[in-house]
């Protein structure tokens, strides 16, 4: 059913879903999978499209999940959240780095983590602060839906598909518990020095003054990711000093410490008017644009 067609009778059809919902006899479609390009490469993204009428009902869910975990989100996390952005990801980021100088900094790339998102962790996780049991069971089918690819129907024992439009709070309340409050709340008050933690969804930058607390934290990070049956990707998962240069450098042209921000924005040390940490980006975005060059 279109958009179009859905709206013609809507209240209709609104209550009709609703009642549905309530008594347990809605049935979530499978949801057609498409592949659409990843950066400049020849790698691809999977992307779920669901029905029209399960985008209605997840985009409700949604919204009573957000008023529900917006009260326990921790302020290092800024992906697909009200009032947030990339960009001011980007510009805490920058930020922090400037004021440390000498920064170690971690880039964590957790691999194809809407594939590998447990269910069965995501339901003791969502069990500790939604006790609906409607919400509950809609999310549950949502997740064994099955996905539509090539006329063939596969049920994965795992995941959210991307493009679904309840995916992104799911995967923020799940690395609300595996990362940020293990890192806010336990890890960083044992830390020797200043360390700070920017998540944008499931790409994340930890900052650390320190290079010892830097290595211990990279170690510990496979151990916890493990345990929510997730896994760092080995090669793009990095640590790398990120250390203000000499304050008389041979040439203006920057210096050759570079970092990717959250998998797309290239940042770097540059000679403006001060040294700086100029960001730019999209990455393979086929234009690039200075998004913070600030003294």
């Amino acid at each position: 059913m279109t958009a179009g067609e859905y709206e013609a009778n809507l209240e209709e059809n609104l209550r009709a879903l609703l009642e549905r919902a309530k008594s347990g006899t809605y049935r979530a479609p499978p949801v057609r999978r498409v592949h659409i390009p990843k950066g400049s490469g020849s790698e691809t993204r999977p992307i779920g499209i669901p029905s029209f009428e399960d985008k209605v009902l997840q985009r409700a869910v949604a919204m009573v999940l957000e008023a529900v975990y917006e009260q326990d989100f921790l302020g290092c996390s800024y992906g697909f959240r009200p009032g947030r952005s990339a960009h001011q990801a980007l510009e805490a980021t920058w930020r922090q780095a400037m004021k440390m100088g000498s920064t170690w900094v971690l880039e964590i790339d957790v691999c194809k983590f809407f594939d590998n998102l447990d269910h069965e962790h995501l339901r003791a996780i969502l069990r500790q602060r939604v006790l609906d049991g409607v919400l509950l069971r809609l999310i549950g089918k949502w997740l064994n839906a099955g996905v539509l690819e090539d006329g063939s129907i596969m049920y994965p024992e795992s995941g959210s598909p991307q493009g679904g439009v309840v995916s992104p709070i799911l995967a923020n309340i799940y690395l609300h518990e595996a990362l940020d409050v293990w890192f806010e709340k336990i890890v960083k008050p044992r830390l020797s020095g200043e360390a700070h933690l920017v998540r944008y969804a499931d790409d994340a930058v930890l900052l650390f003054a320190n290079e010892m607390d830097a290595r211990k934290v990279m170690d510990a990070l496979p151990k916890r990711f493990g345990k929510y049956a997730l896994t760092l990707h080995p090669e793009k998962t990095r640590l790398i000093e990120f250390r203000r240069p000499p304050k008389s450098p041979r040439s203006g042209l920057g210096i050759d410490r570079k970092l990717v921000f959250f998998g797309n924005f290239d940042g770097r040390w540059s000679l403006l008017e001060a040294w700086t940490i100029q960001v730019v980006g999209m990455r393979g975005s086929g234009h690039m644009r200075n998004l913070a060059t600030r003294n």
